[in-house]
């Protein structure tokens, strides 16, 4: 266990510090060498696709084309640690509800299915069948297939999902609750209004091309490293990188990169922004507003003196629509507010607005600090109108790149993951397999939990993923899962949700992306879609770790075949023989697909065209749309100086929910989480010293206590009037009610929230073991 410290991390990112910790994982999981010949096969053309982050790889072709984050997703799949019948016998739920995060997935693979017996407290081994069987009945016993939600993560493969979402609307729903839900749905709303689709517009090889890179809300060196690559490659060709974010993410400042020999053995590193705008948090769309409005009011003068447009006119006019109402709009919006609200000066959006104009090839890149607020899908398209002013959209070198978190959590929506399904679809579903879909609209994550509360599910079963650590509000939402009859997790290790369950409960362990999988018709691979919508094929070559396994598709066919029996029209068994029948459903359903299974046996797989990107418009009017938003954003509460703006954010060893460790090297946090970021002024404010304890409360509107105690209070630059802590542990300070209310994402980058001197005078209370 690493000591408790907080000291500066003053290497760039990257390199010798990427490798020292990747090393020490794979020791800690007992798989030095076995790890190190898994990471040699990782984004190969023969093996398997990296089970993290959803950046793309140059063609599958690249030796060594992975990252710390990766190898360390790969030194966890593949750890020698087993989490046996034995274990989980001797261990009852309500003392490993006193474990840590960390501690429960140290415990490692989950070796055979479970299921959780009352009587003893204990998870207890279950044959498949039986496991099954439990599930059907359940499930056949409901009064309605409404009163059941599916939840996906976003490590489901697409043909996991396809049958996945087959299996459920066979049984009768629509209700799919999805982890995108949480993170990335106002880009699949947002876009859809703006552009046509909902997704990016950019190829990896675009960065290669682009002049000037906007990084808005993303902390690529943690989240997504390889992505650090194009941004280093980008840099060193003198392209314009302007970040735009709370913190100073080291990855931003200067990386180091491994494949480099020279800067490896110099201990030289290649500086990434040019310039790092610290926004306030919630200030998003402030900073769009002013940077468009620098751009409009040169156009303006430019036209005066007869100068060259600052405005791409001919793009405009030829595929857009609504550039009168956000002129208008921009040009009415003061100075002072968008100061105020964004917390930078007008010169700072000056320099961005300049270095835009300027440039020839923009690529406007985001993550969840942009979607994960109250005005998710507005900040996403204020980003769309940005890019549409100068037409950098459907050219070599520019787009819109939302930088998706998981591997395939973009593929699992591709292939029929919605709660809202189109008729198109739902026609073709029932044209290939005979049945009839049902149409009504079903739930997404934040209306699957307001029905738990309200008692209106009884069931719900999750291919993958940490609900009851990812969802927010824990006070209500936790106890709404423990009211359920039963869940069901499809998992690889023990998480926080196995003991966050219903009065029946399941664990069934699969198959992870690292491993062979053999069905009647031999070795199968799945496929994955990236975020830039390159579809390619995975194959795991390493020893299942335990005979106990079963893939996801084979897990989603037992549960449908037990749960529909003779009423099935799908013939399950021989989907799940033979992958390649499973994507040439696929095909027959989405025709981007076309030539599937010939065109992923291709090395780089191929990519679904995005209609945006071809300047093709699939939006009512058939032309782009310039969105206006009213307003500056969140509603920062000025009035009242004791709230603060919360940004729940993830640390540098982590994943998602999942902690390779408690420590956050880049910014000098280690061994510990239960932390709060906050700078020298708000400190000083509140007679708060670096090392003093808190407690922090949201400010809410429904009379609901909302706390997480007993934080230690680090000093640390960051925007006054905002404030830092980590998810999932902050999770319960953001309400249900905190949504963006066209995506329904949570807001959980934007909560307003007070602090008070904690009362506990012991050891921080660690709000990971609620």
């Amino acid at each position: 266990m690493t000591k408790k410290a907080i000291r500066n991390y003053r290497k760039p990112a990257g390199g010798w510090g990427a490798l020292k910790a990747l090393s020490e994982l794979l020791l800690e999981q007992r798989v030095a060498l076995k790890g190190a010949a898994t990471l040699s096969r990782m984004n190969q053309p023969e093996g398997f696709d990296c089970p993290g982050c959803a950046w793309p790889d140059p063609k599958h072709t690249s030796s060594f084309e992975f990252c710390e984050n990766g190898g360390k997703a790969i030194a966890w799949e593949t750890t020698a640690m087993r989490c046996t019948p034995d274990f989980l016998a001797a261990h009852p739920v309500a003392e490993l509800a006193g474990w840590s995060d960390h501690e429960l997935e140290m415990t490692g693979r989950i070796t055979h299915p479970m299921a959780y017996d009352s009587a003893s407290d204990c998870y207890m081994p279950v044959e498949w069948n039986e496991a099954f069987a439990i599930i059907g009945r359940h499930l056949k016993a409901l009064s309605s297939p409404d009163l059941a939600e599916f939840y996906t993560s976003g490590r489901t493969s697409n043909e996991a999902a396809f049958l996945y979402q087959l299996f459920v609307r066979e049984y009768g729903t629509n209700n799919f609750p999805d982890c995108s839900n949480m993170c990335h749905e106002a880009t699949s709303v947002g876009l859809l209004q703006s552009i046509g689709v909902g997704k990016g517009t950019v190829l990896l090889e675009d960065f290669d091309k682009a002049d000037c890179i906007f990084i808005f809300g993303q902390n690529p060196g943690t989240n997504s490293p390889r992505m650090m690559t194009s941004l280093r490659n980008a840099s060193r060709r003198g392209a314009t990188i302007i970040s735009i974010n709370p913190f100073r993410e080291r990855s931003l400042e200067r990386f180091q990169a491994p494949q480099s020999p020279l800067e490896m053995l110099t201990l030289t590193s290649t500086p990434i922004s040019s310039r790092l705008f610290q926004v306030r948090v919630g200030g998003d769309v402030a900073v769009l507003k002013g940077i468009m409005k620098v751009i409009v009011e040169a156009d303006d003068a430019a036209h005066a003196i007869d100068q060259p447009s600052r405005l791409d006119w001919d793009f405009i006019r030829g595929h857009t629509v609504g550039i009168e109402a956000l002129v208008q709009d921009l040009k009415s919006t003061q100075w002072s507010d968008i100061e105020r609200q964004s917390g930078l000066t007008r010169e700072d959006m000056q320099y961005a607005a300049n270095a835009y104009m300027k440039s020839e090839r923009t690529i406007i890149v985001y993550g969840m600090g942009i979607t994960q607020h109250r005005c998710g899908t507005r900040n996403v398209q204020q980003l769309a109108n940005l890019a549409l002013l100068r037409g950098q959209i459907g050219k070599e070198g520019a787009g819109l790149c939302p930088v998706r978190g998981h591997s395939n959590v973009q593929g699992d929506r591709t292939v029929g993951i919605t709660e809202v399904p189109s008729a198109e679809f739902l026609a073709k579903l029932e044209q290939r397999f005979g049945f009839k879909p049902p149409s009504a609209p079903g739930h997404n994550v934040v209306t699957a939990l307001e029905a738990m509360i309200r008692g209106e599910v009884k069931v719900l079963f999750a291919m993958g993923g940490n609900f009851a650590a990812a969802i927010p509000d824990w006070q209500m939402t936790r106890a709404a899962l423990r009211n359920l009859d039963l869940t069901v997790y499809v998992s690889t290790k023990l998480n926080r949700s196995h003991l966050v369950h219903g009065r029946a409960a399941l664990i069934l362990p699969c198959l992870g992306r690292t491993e062979i999988d053999v069905q009647e018709g031999g070795l199968q691979s799945i496929t994955v879609e990236d975020s830039m919508s390159m579809v390619h094929a995975s194959a795991g070559r390493n020893t299942p770790a335990s005979d106990h396994l079963l893939s996801e598709p084979a897990i989603v066919a037992g549960v449908a075949k037990a749960t529909l029996g003779n009423r099935t029209v799908v013939d399950w068994d021989g989907l799940v023989a033979d992958y390649d029948g499973i994507r040439d459903a696929i095909e027959a359903v989405f025709p981007i697909f076309q030539g599937y299974n010939a065109r992923i046996r291709v090395p780089g797989g191929f990519h679904l065209t995005s209609t945006a990107r071809e300047r093709i418009w699939k939006t009512p009017s058939g032309k782009a749309n310039f969105l206006v938003f009213d307003g500056l954003g969140e509603d920062i509460r000025d009035d009242d100086q004791d709230v603060l703006w919360l940004s729940t954010i993830r640390s540098h060893d982590q994943y998602n929910s999942t902690l390779y460790s408690l420590s956050d090297r880049y910014r000098g946090v280690y061994g510990q989480r239960d932390v709060l970021f906050l700078n020298e002024f708000d400190m000083l404010k509140r007679d708060l010293a670096d090392g003093d304890r808190v407690d922090v409360v949201t400010a809410s509107s429904d009379g609901i206590e909302r706390i997480v105690r007993n934080l230690r209070v680090i000093r640390y630059a960051f925007p006054a009037g905002c404030c830092a802590a980590y998810y999932p542990e902050a999770n319960p300070l953001v309400p249900l009610y905190s949504r963006d209310p066209e995506s329904l994402t949570p807001s959980y980058k934007g909560v307003p929230v007070r602090l008070a001197h904690s009362k506990s005078d012991g050891a921080a209370v660690s709000v990971h073991k609620q």
